[in-house]
């Protein structure tokens, strides 16, 4: 099943929360009268706003939230949260509806304002340990992921353990939201916090017990997690991404630490072969276990790589006490190993024996569905018969190296590799992306993704400058990427495999300003269909 009308994914039977409880619970000072008044949602959002929310009114970075407040009250509003400047702009506005002021940013407060409207605080407590009054005890199991590169991967992956170890699982994620075996697509990439507290009394409603969330750096820093009381986090991998938001590497890798903090989690995992992964099990503030990849590398679990092909890695993962894991997953790469043994070392983590997982699944075998992460186009073609089409969300340089490493083990003839890169966004990282493309590739074709404002051939000359820089594999621009994809299949041989990088699981290009329809795994499709490549 499928929604997608609304714009944050809400409980069906919501229990009201008393706005003078609200009020003396966060220290706000209430203006206008509010006795006997409950709420029973709490949106940032005035096209959100359904009968019977508080809106929350924030100051933004071009207009303040207050300046809604008029909409907000017709669509049926009960009250406003917001600051002192935000209750001038609602009164000048011309509402008329009670206003509960915060002395702090509304923003710092929102997440577990909302914990407490919808009864999603930690087993059915907010942070400060008192009753959280709302949707009923939220006791499902949850688990956060956050990295610069496979966190969609491993949310999925933990949605498929739990399943197999009898939980209701439920996730939300870069691609969509899903309960239990309801999907749900989402205009949101990055719920804020009203949205993210919805959807998980949502899910307790539908009897979720076990639910992964990805957790971005921005999601830290911009309190969209406020609220939520991890079970476990967990620390995959760090590289360059994002400086145009945080300035720098080391800022950036703050918010990721932030996490691994008991204001936000019990315990954590942390994958130690960088020197990032070093750090963030020295200085978490909860405890945390270490997982290495790496021969020799000191740490509480070890995982090996036991066979690699282009249709999955099989793995043995060992811990402490005995714990043992033999298993696989059905796509390629050393990384997905990586992936699948951090998911099963949370579920070790809190309290889910690695046995137990087992006993669901056939032969160790991870039977996961990952949208647009190295989805292949062309399954079911042998490679001798014609070249594999992958299509994948990665579009920093550390994904490139990544994916294009595990191809460079396993790709029975040559790797052909087309991208493009995000306009209005970091461009330091463009020139490596373009020279890791090309030094994991034989055959690379630059084209455009969402060029934004910028001019696309100004971006592409960025990436080609890159690439031609490894002075390795043939370079080539095309920038319309329907025009691309069939220029790729048109170069490839049985056994070649080619990847497109970028927009995965994506349903659109942004040109100017504009949202275009387009669906890279849909035009692939159609360009192989036109090949005599698939059914």
């Amino acid at each position: 099943m499928s929604t997608g009308d609304a714009l944050s994914i809400r409980p069906q039977h919501p229990a009201p929360a008393r706005l003078d409880e609200l009020a003396v619970r966060f220290a706000l000072e209430p203006r206008g009268e509010t006795a006997d008044l409950a709420v029973t949602g709490v949106t940032l959002d005035s096209r959100d706003v359904r009968p019977g929310d508080l809106y929350a009114a924030l100051p933004g970075a071009r207009r303040h939230g207050a300046s809604f407040a008029r909409q907000a009250e017709a669509s049926g509003a009960v009250a406003i949260l917001t600051d002192d400047e935000g209750e001038r702009i609602a009164r000048e506005a011309g509402t008329a509806l009670p206003i509960l002021v915060s002395e702090q940013h509304p923003r710092e407060i929102l997440g577990e304002v909302a914990a407490k409207i919808y009864g999603t605080g930690a087993h059915g407590t907010d942070a400060h340990g008192t009753d959280a009054h709302g949707a009923g005890d939220f006791a499902a199991k949850i688990f956060g992921i956050t990295g610069t590169n496979g966190k969609t991967s491993v949310v999925y992956l933990l949605a498929e353990l739990l399943r197999a170890a009898g939980f209701t699982p439920g996730l939300s994620s870069t691609a969509e939201r899903r309960i239990g075996d309801e999907v749900i697509v989402s205009d949101l990439t990055s719920p804020e916090a009203p949205e993210l507290h919805a959807l998980l009394a949502r899910m307790g409603e539908k009897g979720v017990d076990g639910v992964a969330l990805e957790v971005s750096a921005h999601a830290v820093e911009r309190h969209r997690i406020d609220g939520v009381r991890f079970d476990v986090v967990a620390f995959n991998n760090f590289s360059q991404d994002h400086l145009d938001d945080f300035g720098d590497m080391e800022s950036y890798f703050a918010a990721k630490l932030a996490l691994f903090s008991p204001e936000h989690a019990e315990r954590g995992v942390v994958v130690v072969d960088s020197p990032y992964g070093q750090r963030i099990a020295r200085e978490s503030r909860i405890p945390v276990t270490r997982l290495a990849t790496e021969y020799g590398q000191d740490a509480d679990w070890h995982l090996a790589v036991t066979r690699q092909t282009i249709d999955g890695v099989s793995f043995v993962l060992q811990g402490p006490g005995g714990a043992h894991f033999r298993g696989s997953v059905p796509m390629f790469g050393r990384f997905m190993a990586e992936n699948a043994a951090l998911a099963l070392i949370m579920l070790h983590e809190a309290g889910v024996p690695l046995e137990r997982v087992e006993a669901g699944l056939e032969h160790g075998r991870i039977p996961v569905y990952i949208p647009g992460r190295l989805e292949a186009m062309n399954p079911k073609l042998p490679l001798e018969a014609g070249p594999r089409f992958y299509v994948d969300y990665g579009h920093t340089p550390g994904a490139f190296a990544a994916m294009l490493d595990a191809l460079g083990e396993v790709a029975p003839g040559r790797i052909i590799f087309m991208f493009g890169a995000d306009g209005d966004r970091d461009t330091t990282k463009r020139e490596e992306m373009g020279r890791i493309a090309a030094a994991g590739s034989d055959v690379l074709i630059v084209c455009d993704y969402h060029p934004r404002s910028e001019p696309p051939e100004a971006i592409r000359a960025q990436l080609i400058a890159g690439a031609r820089s490894a002075n390795r594999a043939e370079v080539i621009e095309e920038g319309d990427p329907r025009a691309a994809i069939r220029l790729a299949i048109s170069l490839a041989r049985a056994g070649d495999v080619i990847l497109y990088a970028g927009p995965g699981h994506e349903d659109y290009q942004e040109v100017a300003g504009q949202h275009l329809p387009y669906s890279a795994r849909d035009e692939v499709r159609g360009a192989l269909r036109e090949a005599g490549l698939l059914p």
